[in-house]
């Protein structure tokens, strides 16, 4: 007993308009612009010094929360519990100095950590906030101004989860995609200008689980696919209806990784002795189907996600960071590295975040565990769950109230 899906992402680089197109610096959703936490930052330290890479700045007024980082041009946005209020922050990128923040309703409480633990998304010049209690809102990305809101549990009668809600808001095209978990309507679309309903689930009614759903296109049929409380599923974008439900890749307690798809080929996990599997997908005549390929009990993760570099997957299968080879799912290695936490990818590297409050660095190579520096930040009582992002010759660390930017770039 124990969990919550928690995330962290974040992102940086030079100044441009937020209102254009994304650059490499930018990071403006849950796990990056491809929703896989790989980063295409280059020129990066390939050492840390003992003591850690310099802190450029940090802040320590966010309040209470496990959620993530995204960033666009010359903002950072992140959520935080304050004054019993879930709020979403609008921060300068260059000095982390606040420049809105905006309360939408009240802070959900826990006995594994209060507050927030979903990432915003940023989509041209809106962003789109999902809280802990289930309010789903579109912000003008300049000052926070309100375009829609509404709670996404009682529009489609849902119910609030044992750890709260934890997904992040995707958008696709004109709509936005959340799981409310209600009765033929475990997964909705929404028009993201408006609010308005565009379809919900129909054949689909699974409790939401601790994941945030991705999308991706199976031969040239689009689907979203989640990690719902009871199993792996994936509905098709145009109706939503369901493609397939694959169910012993899910647990009775939480199920909390995102998805990792590649090739027609979809990797769900979860732990409390779970396991993984590789699911193949076709699609004829507009349907898409699944079939298994293989499941491992060698990759039971908690909560930290899972990374496909160059055909390895990597990840902690319960306290050990194991490489898997994607295809196969055989064990390539183990090391207990600096104990389980979450991963992000760039230029080579892995970079973790444990949930003991220790971030490392070590090779993304099937080859061995290789650690390439390790450092502590202060413990705020409550685990470390929030994702590491790196962008911009920078790496970005959520712990509860705090917020710090680290330089790495090779000198």
């Amino acid at each position: 007993m124990t969990r919550r899906c928690l995330t962290l992402v974040f992102a940086v680089g030079i100044s441009v308009s937020l209102l254009g197109q994304a650059p490499a610096t930018d990071w403006p959703q849950w796990q990056g612009p491809d929703r896989n936490g790989l980063s295409a930052e280059t020129g990066l330290l390939k050492q840390w010094q003992p003591s850690g890479p310099p802190v450029v700045w940090s802040v320590s007024t966010l309040g209470g929360g496990y959620g993530s980082v995204a960033i666009k041009g010359d903002r950072i946005f992140v959520q935080g519990a304050k004054g019993g209020q879930s709020v979403v922050y609008s921060l300068n990128r260059a000095d982390g100095n606040g420049i809105w923040s905006k309360a939408l309703g009240s802070a959900g409480t826990n006995d594994r950590g209060s507050g927030p633990r979903g990432t915003p998304t940023i989509d041209g010049d809106r962003v789109y906030v999902l809280t802990e209690n289930g309010n789903l809102a579109c912000l003008k990305v300049a000052d926070g101004a309100e375009v829609w809101r509404k709670n996404i549990l009682s529009e489609f009668n849902g119910r609030q989860i044992p750890w709260l809600i934890s997904e992040s808001p995707l958008i696709d095209g004109g709509n936005v995609i959340v799981t409310p978990g209600g009765p033929r309507a475990g997964m909705v679309a929404l028009d993201k200008m408006t609010g308005k309903t565009v379809w919900t689930s129909q054949q689909l009614s699974d409790e939401a689980g601790y994941a945030s759903p991705i999308a991706a296109d199976v031969q040239g049929v689009r689907v979203y696919m989640t990690l719902t409380s009871s199993a792996g599923v994936g509905v098709r974008a145009s109706d939503g209806k369901l493609m397939w439900r694959f169910q012993p890749v899910a647990n009775g307690t939480a199920n909390v990784a995102t998805p990792v798809f590649h090739d027609n080929r979809v990797f769900y996990t979860s732990n409390y002795g779970t396991g993984a599997a590789l699911l193949g997908l076709t699609a004829q005549n507009g349907e898409v189907k699944a079939q298994q390929i293989y499941f491992t009990r060698d990759m039971q993760n908690h909560h930290g996600g899972v990374l496909l570099v160059d055909g390895y997957l990597y990840g902690f299968h319960n306290s050990i960071l194991t490489c898997l080879e994607f295809a196969t799912g055989k064990t390539q290695w183990r090391d207990r590295s600096v104990g389980k936490g979450a991963l992000t990818y760039a230029d080579g590297n892995l970079y973790i975040l444990s949930e003991d409050n220790v971030v490392g660095l070590a090779a993304a190579s099937p080859a061995g565990y290789r650690e390439k520096g390790r450092f502590k930040i202060a413990d705020q009582g409550l685990p470390s769950w929030a994702h590491p992002v790196v962008s911009g010759g920078r790496l970005y660390i959520r712990n509860q109230t705090t917020i710090a930017a680290y330089d790495i770039r090779a000198k």
